[in-house]
């Protein structure tokens, strides 16, 4: 094998190393922002059920706007 060819293989490899370097940085971003918006939507859900619950407890009803 050449040299000028062993070279640009250890190039290629060094450029491939840094891309996926790269890559694991931005999914381990995406993964910390999914737990994130997990933990939020989550915390909604659990809101908004809390508000359904106190909604059939007082007897609120959806009711139309007096201008319909």
């Amino acid at each position: 094998m050449s040299e000028e060819r062993l070279i640009d293989m250890e190039t290629r490899i060094a450029h491939q190393d840094h891309a996926l370097a790269e890559l694991n940085d931005v999914v381990t971003d995406q993964q910390a922002r999914i737990i994130k918006l997990e933990i939020l939507v989550r915390s909604l859900a659990e809101r908004l059920a809390s508000l359904a619950e106190a909604a059939q407890v007082t007897g609120v009803v959806d009711e139309k706007p007096p201008h319909y």
